[in-house]
């Protein structure tokens, strides 16, 4: 079997102690690894927990630690990841671009996995000048913004089976699960909650950059009676949170590349009403495991639909598309793939040998 190094951004822990999708697949897919018998190296922040063998790169998480320069961390990182590549039959990234230039035309096998958000001006000329660096999209929706990088191949992002149980969602809410960003559009899902008659519970984070945006915009919102704001919720938290709810409301206004909150939704056996953006409509089957809308009426009328939508089958929906091992496999053949590829280019770099004259 492949010896496979997992690279993961160092501003949360592997898991995360909360909000962080990034670092939640990594930790999701690492495991899975480990578990179908790979020997998997993992580096990351000291604090993270992992069936991997863990090399600790900072003590702490930098969000945890008020670090001040991240990049300075990730460079010390990608040089401890450079010195042991020869270990390694691939090295996973999942740390964006910042390897480009080192592993360019080195005969390592890398695989990229690009988990953010794609809709920059700047990305452009990066991918333009590294096309021949292979990228993993997380969405086919999300290679649309770059169609000049080197895209291998798509994988869905997956859950452990365990993870999330299915619950009955006879709590009488609506749920809104992720940040307070604009894009995310809280003030959207507060609306749909309000015009149809049903309380909202928000569990959101608030980044420092929309602290601004959320006292202009969204605090005053937060004031309605039929809104609970309950701030930042952590992974043993979210089954009662999503699992209680009658939907999970997925308002976004930006091409979201995946979404990792609604297929942790449809674990719960709770479906989800999404606006039709970015991934939206690779993830949700329209009428069977929710809604996908593009106006408010559109939305009202969803959420008094909800009733319609089997909880069994979003269950089960979860289970044959987005599960953990599912992720895990399509990531091997990748990987198979990559090295193969890196095998054969060495073969065509190595010296012919010289005949020898016979006397």
């Amino acid at each position: 079997m492949l010896k496979i190094a997992q690279i993961a951004p160092l501003y949360e822990s592997v898991p995360p102690k909360l909000y962080g999708g990034t670092e939640r697949v990594v930790s999701y897919l690492t495991d899975e690894l480990v578990n179908m018998g790979y020997e998997v190296t993992l580096f990351a922040s000291g604090d993270s927990v992992t069936h991997a063998n863990l090399v600790p790169i900072t003590p702490l998480a930098l969000r945890m630690n008020n670090c001040t320069d991240a990049i300075a961390w990730h460079i010390v990182q990608l040089g401890q990841v450079l010195e042991r590549a020869h270990e390694f039959d691939l090295l996973h990234f999942h740390t964006d671009y910042l390897h480009f230039p080192f592993t360019q035309g080195k005969n390592i096998a890398t695989l990229t996995t690009l988990h953010g958000r794609l809709d920059i001006p700047e990305l452009r000329p990066v991918y333009r000048q590294f096309s021949d660096i292979p990228v993993v999209s997380i969405s086919n929706a999300q290679r649309i913004l770059l169609p000049m990088a080197n895209w291998v191949g798509t994988v869905y992002h997956g859950l452990p089976l365990n993870l999330l149980k299915q619950r009955r969602g006879d709590g009488n809410y609506v749920a809104f699960l992720g940040r307070i960003s604009p894009e995310k559009r809280v003030d959207r899902a507060i609306e749909m909650a309000a015009r149809a008659g049903l309380p909202i519970k928000i569990a959101a984070k608030i980044d420092k950059g929309d602290q601004q945006y959320y006292e202009k915009k969204i605090r005053r919102l937060m004031r309605q009676p039929h809104v609970e704001f309950l701030g930042e919720i952590g992974e043993d938290q979210k089954e009662d949170f999503l699992g209680n709810a009658a939907a999970l409301l997925f308002p976004i206004d930006w091409p979201e590349p995946f979404g990792m909150v609604m297929i942790e939704a449809l674990a719960c056996g709770t479906p989800v009403i999404a606006w039709n953006c970015g991934s939206v409509p690779e993830i949700i089957t329209h009428g069977k495991t929710g809604y996908i809308v593009e106006s408010m009426p559109q939305a009202i009328k969803a959420l008094k639909n909800i009733g319609n939508i089997s909880r069994d089958e979003c269950r089960t929906i979860f289970e044959q598309r987005f599960s953990a091992t599912a992720m895990a496999n399509n990531y091997i053949e990748m990987y198979e793939k990559m090295w193969r590829r890196t095998r054969k280019e060495l073969r065509w770099l190595e010296p012919v040998p010289a005949f020898k004259i016979q006397s």
